[in-house]
């Protein structure tokens, strides 16, 4: 279990003081974890500072629900430093560790927070799919905290795919969640607010309503400044700067992005490279060439230096020194940094920009009255234009189809999951034949008129709790194995007493790589071939045997195997066809749970997943009896 990180109520000041006068190892542990957890959000640097002394520690007393702690922490700081790929390594530590010890809201927590990382990464399919998986982990054990930083992401993923209407219901969605927490809020929910109020924000900008836009980067930097964030800070000035600029307040906006270049609290170069770009526009527009060129020079080499193919920022940063260049009336400087803006542009063929960049130089070759130069590039201006449009529909058409797809897939998960759910219950009505329930209650009662009490008290408790047990299953899509084990017992041990008069042994037997009591299963999965064995093979033997082994088929696949020495399907086939009575009993039971089993591996891709072999001797070919391999899908289970 995770050692408790809650950053609520923190004293920081008062928990380095005690660290400083603090010398057994193991309390310093203590107090290192509840710091780093506390400064991942406020002080990421010294975070890191902490969590390398806690690995010192942890490299010589090895405690591991503190090694849990110490990846958890170091993913999320790393993460708000932009050092994505460690991030991500030290939350696959984490899950990995809390998928053997950790209790399910641990785990969903970890994977909600892993998912931010693969965002960031730009690996949308992985994000969506560790963001599922907490989903299903808090599916029976609900927690609006945590299905707020769900929906929080879900709204960044849909940003991703500029799916804006889907972002910002998730957004409104996700502040219900956290706000609702009202005096329970940590501060880790606090800075989930500033993450769900910047992605309105960027809603609100696409959609140019500069003044809603404005108001949430604002909401998010007062959150800051109130709770001590300083993680992001540099990309919230940003954008505030960006909204400032795009209403045409030039001195908000240069105000904000002299604060992202100033901010020694995020150390995002990139934020820093976009406010030189965005504050030389400004001193630009107020007549500070110098200032302006200045600034200019040190964002394009930053950008250089983070990414030498950022063709794009190249080529707004050249059009921008062209148009500065223009202004101070050298022309030929002016020419030469819109030619430097073309090629970039060209480079990643970006229409839009192209369109820009030939309207400025068809501009600054009309005011030089090279009205043949002006006109070519008006009419590259106006087919790049069109180009462009055609680039957008290009790009709606594909996101369109991306919106179908999921919304498909989402559809075809509700309706497999309503069609499992209805199996489940005609498999639970067919689970048990009727012989079965009228032999054994006619034994029982044998029993009790026999005036052998103690043996009728003892074997109507065992029916009373096969009983018990089918009707609480049926309420249930999943159970543990063991659960499903102790079913099978239960059930084998009445054929075997009750209805066979000990004519009838079995043997159960699990894999020592299997841990039954973590592993979920279907429910009540395999007991219709075990009665499928005892109905149709063994009903007429005098030394029936039924072997059920369980052992893994690969790591989200158990392979169940059903085997008896029974009379085989050929036989069993002419019987059933001399009681017509019962013929349908098969179909009724087996039939159903394979289709179970189809619509719960559908996207697995297993192949064969029910596999039946006739047994025979070797000598004389003749039936020896049938084995049945049943390829289980491992389901998530919620354990506390």
């Amino acid at each position: 279990m995770l050692v408790s990180t809650e950053s609520t109520n923190i004293n920081p000041e008062s928990l380095e003081q005690k660290l400083q006068q603090q010398r057994d190892p193991r309390q310093r542990l203590v107090l290192l974890n509840q710091l780093a957890g506390h400064y991942a959000y406020t002080n990421p640097p010294r975070a890191l500072c902490l969590l390398e002394e806690q690995r010192q520690i942890l490299e010589e007393v090895d405690l591991p629900d503190f090694w849990l702690n110490y990846y958890l922490n170091l993913g999320n700081v790393q993460n708000l430093r932009y050092d994505y790929l460690n991030s991500e390594e030290a939350f696959r530590r984490t899950i990995t560790l809390l998928e053997e010890r950790g209790s399910i809201k641990e785990l969903a927590e970890a994977c909600i927070d892993y998912a931010g990382t693969c965002i960031n990464l730009e690996k949308t399919e992985d994000a969506g799919f560790w963001l599922d998986k907490a989903a299903r982990l808090l599916k029976n054990y609900p927690d609006n905290r945590l299905m707020g930083r769900i929906t929080c992401r879900r709204g960044f993923l849909a940003l991703h795919f500029h799916d804006f209407a889907t972002a910002v219901q998730l957004f409104l969605e996700a502040d219900r969640y956290i706000a609702g927490l009202e005096s329970s809020m940590e501060l880790k929910d606090y800075y989930f607010l500033t993450l769900v109020h910047s992605g309105l924000g960027k809603v609100y900008e696409h959609n140019d309503d500069f003044e809603k836009c404005v108001s949430a980067y604002k909401k998010v930097i007062k959150m800051c400044d109130r709770w001590g964030i300083r993680s992001r800070l540099a990309w919230h000035y940003l954008n505030l700067g960006t909204a400032f600029l795009s209403k045409g307040d030039q001195k908000n906006a240069a105000r904000y992005f002299q604060l992202t270049m100033d901010t020694s609290d995020d150390l995002s170069r990139k934020a820093r490279a976009g406010a030189s770009a965005n504050l030389g526009i400004c001193y630009l527009e107020d007549g500070r060439y110098e200032e302006a060129l200045e600034l200019f020079d040190r964002a394009e080499q930053d950008y250089k230096e983070l990414l030498a193919e950022d063709y794009f920022n190249f080529s707004v940063i050249a059009s921008w020194r062209g148009k500065l260049y223009a202004e101070l009336g050298y022309t030929e400087e002016a020419l030469s940094n819109l030619d430097e803006a073309y090629k970039y542009a060209g480079k990643m063929a970006d229409y839009k920009q192209l369109a820009t960049v030939c309207e400025n130089i068809a501009s600054l070759y009309a005011d030089q009255e090279d009205y043949k130069r002006a006109y070519e590039y008006q009419t590259r201006h106006d087919n790049y234009t069109r180009q462009h449009i055609e680039q957008l529909d290009r790009r709606r058409q594909a996101e369109l189809e991306v919106k179908y797809e999921a919304a498909k897939k989402q559809r075809e998960a509700e309706l497999l999951q309503l069609q499992a759910t209805g199996l489940q219950l005609k498999a639970l009505r067919a689970q048990m034949n009727p012989h079965f329930l009228y032999n054994a209650l006619n034994s029982i009662q044998s029993y009790i008129t026999g005036h052998d009490g103690a043996s009728a008290a003892k074997y109507l408790a065992k029916f009373a709790k096969l009983m018990r047990q089918s009707l609480e299953y049926s309420d249930l899509e999943i159970i543990s194995l063991e659960k499903e084990i102790e079913f099978l017992e239960d059930y084998l041990y009445i054929n075997e007493k009750l209805r066979f008069e000990d004519r009838l042994r079995y043997q159960i037997e699990v894999d020592d790589d299997i841990e039954e009591d973590i592993l979920g299963v279907p429910t009540m999965i395999v007991q219709p071939y075990v009665e499928n064995a005892i109905e149709h093979g063994l009903r007429s033997k005098k030394d029936g045997m039924v072997k059920v082994f369980f052992g893994l088929h690969d790591d989200d696949t158990i392979l169940c195997v059903v085997e008896d020495n029974g009379i085989g399907r050929e036989k069993a086939r002419q019987w059933r066809l001399a009681n017509a009575h019962n013929a349908n009993h098969r179909s009724r039971g087996t039939q159903i749970t394979e289709k179970r089993l189809e619509i719960l591996n559908q996207s697995r891709e297993k192949g064969v997943l029910v596999r039946t072999i006739d047994l025979r001797d070797e000598k004389t070919g003749e039936a020896r009896g049938t084995r049945v391999e049943i390829k289980i899908p491992i389901l998530e289970i919620n354990i506390k």
